[in-house]
């Protein structure tokens, strides 16, 4: 036993009492299960202990075994939000629920089922792209307009794809994602009815005004859905955008063919497009049933955070655009989809003015949106292993390339090959900004940053393309090419400036 104070003996019997009374809690900590202790008097100079009543005056301390440390939390501190936004309660709840057993069948069938709904929203959305291209010619010698004002049908989807977004964050806090993506599908359906009919120029615009909400809602939602997944998710982003260039890649085989047809028979293309419409909304309700996103996780055995509500106080959309990261994030998002559609939108009609192509161009298209599939599927490999923030610089400089060969080389075999593998490149980025958008924003606000990103880039499909109409009308659809490469040169300078680290609430 290791040497003592005179006047102080130390008791280590194991079965002696603690004095709880004389050795606070800052005291046990320090004591340790070892043979033995050793105590020394506080100079008697260095303190007024011994004149006051709580004074030790005892000469011998007897100390037991230190008994097992286990911390509890008071109610108080239990919810306590920590700075991840969830209080200590919830993040044992939480983590509980991540060391249970595998799913269960019933679990697995509800996630797949859930991921096809939004895989064939997602499909649809891109057919609906993908129709404009080859059928905007038709439309504009049927209708005898310029390309300023065939443009404005461009406006209508800016229109509707801006109010979609602007709404999309309140209609998911009021009524949940279950009720909105089927209001969105219920909008793109009335809007094929109206247009199948060929109708005046004024209601085919008001139309996709329509077409412009309901895509903008459901992209939203399910942009914001996968991405909160905490398995797989950026393997399932990259296959549901795979999805989404599938149907603009379908979409212009068969436009292709009714714009070849007399009497404006190329309206009849939107039968085939509300009939898949209303396939969309039956899928919806059944899978979904008008429930909000938190259900719809545990359906799927995934406890939903519970600090998707808040984390720092104030309503949802204060707490978005307090991020730093989301300008940014909305004006790439913006710049992208706008090129994308403006591309698979345009092309057909530059190839045709200025390749001289033939009514066959139409397919041009097809092979853009092929490309954007196989990129979005088949490099997902490659993503992993690069990184989001490194590869999109990849992507974007060999984009720029191929587009200057587009303008410079006026060969309709190697521009069709060069926009096909624009595709290629330009295909994964959409996925890789979800996916990074994950890594740096807050969990509890993803959802609602997602839906809103998306929202607002599919804003682009539209502002993009009539800026392309109204500079074709005063210099030429040629100029459709210098647009691209300095549009792209601006997806660059934007991306070089997203933050790499994780951000939060001011």
């Amino acid at each position: 036993m290791g040497s003592a104070s005179p006047g102080l003996e130390l008791d280590n019997d194991e079965n002696s009492a603690l004095d709880t009374s004389s050795v606070n809690d800052n005291d046990l900590s320090k004591i340790t299960n070892a043979d033995a202790y050793e105590l020394h008097h506080l100079p008697t100079q260095l303190s007024d202990r011994s004149r006051r009543a709580s004074a030790l005056n005892r000469s011998e301390i007897s100390v037991g075994k230190r008994p097992p440390f286990v911390q509890t939390l008071s109610a108080d501190e239990s919810n306590f939000p920590t700075d991840t936004g969830r209080t200590p309660s919830q993040l044992s709840v939480n983590a509980s629920t991540e060391e249970r057993q595998p799913l269960t069948r019933q679990q697995k069938r509800n996630s797949l089922l859930q991921f096809l709904a939004f895989c064939f929203s997602t499909w649809l959305n891109g057919w609906n792209d993908g129709t404009l291209g080859p059928l905007l010619p038709r439309i504009q010698a049927d209708y005898r307009l310029g390309f300023a004002i065939v443009s404005m049908i461009f406006i209508g989807n800016f229109t509707g794809y801006v109010t979609g977004a602007a709404w999309n964050v309140w209609l998911n806090d009021r009524y949940g994602l279950g009720k909105i993506v089927v209001v969105g599908a219920m909008c793109q359906l009335a809007a094929y009815a109206v247009l199948i009919s060929s109708p005046p120029f004024a209601l085919m615009v008001c139309a996709y005004v329509l077409i412009g909400f309901g895509i903008s809602i459901q992209g939203a939602q399910a942009n914001g859905f996968v991405g909160s997944l905490r398995q797989h998710m950026s393997l399932k982003l990259g296959m549901m955008h795979g999805a989404y260039g599938f149907g603009a890649f379908s979409s212009p085989f068969a436009a292709t063919y009714f714009s070849s047809l007399a009497n404006r028979k190329w309206a009849f293309h939107f039968i085939i497009s509300a009939g898949l419409a209303l396939i969309n909304i039956l899928i919806l309700t059944y899978v979904f049933r008008f429930r909000r996103q938190e259900d719809i996780l545990r359906d799927a055995g995934q406890e939903p955070n519970a600090d998707t509500t808040s984390g720092a106080g104030g309503s949802t959309y204060k707490q978005i655009f307090k991020l730093k990261a989301m300008p940014l994030l909305i004006i790439w998002a913006l710049i992208y989809i706008g090129v994308e559609v403006t591309l698979g939108g345009w092309i057909v009609t530059f190839i045709i003015r200025e390749r001289h192509g033939g009514a066959k161009a139409g397919y041009i298209s097809s092979g853009f949106f092929g490309g954007l599939t196989a990129g979005r599927i088949c490099l997902i490999w490659l993503n992993e292993r690069v990184g989001a923030k490194r590869i999109v610089f990849i992507y974007s400089l060999i984009a720029i390339g191929l587009e200057l060969t587009i303008w410079f080389v006026p060969s309709i075999i190697g521009n069709a090959v060069a926009v096909s593998l624009i595709g290629v490149v330009l295909g994964p980025m959409f996925p890789l900004l979800v996916s990074h958008m994950t890594r740096i924003l807050p969990h509890w606000l993803l959802t609602g940053c997602v839906g809103l990103v998306a929202g607002l880039g599919m804003a682009g499909s539209a502002a993009l393309p009539f800026a392309t109409g109204l500079l074709a009308s005063k210099y030429g659809i040629g100029s459709l090419q210098p647009l691209m490469v300095s549009m792209m040169g601006c997806m660059v300078f934007v991306w070089a400036l997203v933050p790499n680290s994780a951000t939060r609430v001011d």
